[in-house]
């Protein structure tokens, strides 16, 4: 499991969500849905984890919705 910078996660209303997916198109449809929803940093680049079966992709979101601070 890769880790990631508290700072992205340290305040009320911001999540860091990591998605595993089959497949990176599976993957990549899962934050474009997330993007109509949430503020999101967009998706990183999509990894594999040696031994594990598929692929992961990882963004940061303010839960609030966008007309909100």
């Amino acid at each position: 499991m890769r880790s990631f910078d508290a700072v992205n996660a340290s305040e009320p209303g911001l999540v860091v969500v990591e998605v595993a997916a089959s497949d990176e198109k599976t993957a990549l449809a899962a934050f474009a849905e997330l993007g109509e929803r949430w503020a999101t940093s967009g998706p990183s680049e999509v990894w594999r984890v040696p031994g594990e079966p598929g692929v992961r992709v990882r963004t940061y979101a303010r839960t609030s919705r966008f007309d909100q601070p």
